[in-house]
């Protein structure tokens, strides 16, 4: 396995668990403000709200459903294996929160700004980043096949051990972007937005072919 060391550092949430109240059901309504509570073993359904805020909250083995959260700002929070698929985020403020074992296909988080974010062992297979702004952001062993990063700005953002296959980077700069560690067959990208990008060896063949480049052995 690859080991390679990590360049950038995240802030991690800001959580105190003793101080948290459990709770296993959430209603949820435009402007609400959730802080200091973990919210466990529930499933959150039907809920279309916008500009909601949670602050140090963990979410466990929740599930969400038919939601839309548009504008949602999360700050010091975990999800551990969470089903967000197909949540609309779009809008979202995101910082010091961490994605662990969470399913999160076809998730929306188009236009959103990400600050101090990790995504662990996730699968985020037809998620949208599409015009997101992001910065201090670690992705790892995690699936994020066919997910959209078109036209997004990447900041200091790594990727371990990542299956990327049909991910789409048009409109995006890769310069500074580390993909030698992931795993795809092809990526979206435009050959202009590729300076600076580091990949492997056997990755620069893929890139070959997708250009229509012929390389002799």
């Amino acid at each position: 396995m690859n080991n390679k060391k990590k360049n950038i550092k995240i802030e991690k949430p800001k959580i105190f668990l003793s101080e948290l109240p459990v709770f296993t059901q959430l209603e949820i309504q435009s402007n609400d403000f959730f802080e200091m509570g973990m919210i466990v073993d529930c499933v959150i359904e039907d809920q279309e709200a916008n500009k909601v805020t949670f602050d140090k909250i963990i979410f466990k083995n929740v599930t969400f459903t038919e939601s839309t959260l548009t504008g949602v700002e999360l700050t010091d929070v975990i999800f551990e294996q969470c089903d967000l698929s197909n949540v609309d985020f779009s809008d979202a403020i995101i910082h010091r929160t961490e994605f662990k074992e969470c399913k999160m296909i076809g998730t929306n988080l188009s236009r959103g700004t990400l600050r101090n974010v990790l995504f662990d062992s996730c699968i985020a297979d037809y998620a949208t980043f599409r015009f997101a702004n992001t910065k201090q952001v670690i992705i790892q062993d995690s699936s994020l096949c066919k997910t959209d990063f078109s036209f997004s700005k990447l900041q200091k953002i790594e990727l371990f051990r990542s299956n990327i296959d049909q991910a789409q980077f048009s409109g995006t700069e890769l310069d500074g972007i580390d993909l030698s560690d992931c795993e795809f067959n092809g990526l979206g990208v435009d050959v202009t937005n590729l300076q600076g990008c580091t990949i492997s060896r056997e990755q620069a063949y893929i890139f070959a072919n997708l250009f229509g480049l012929i390389v002799k052995e």
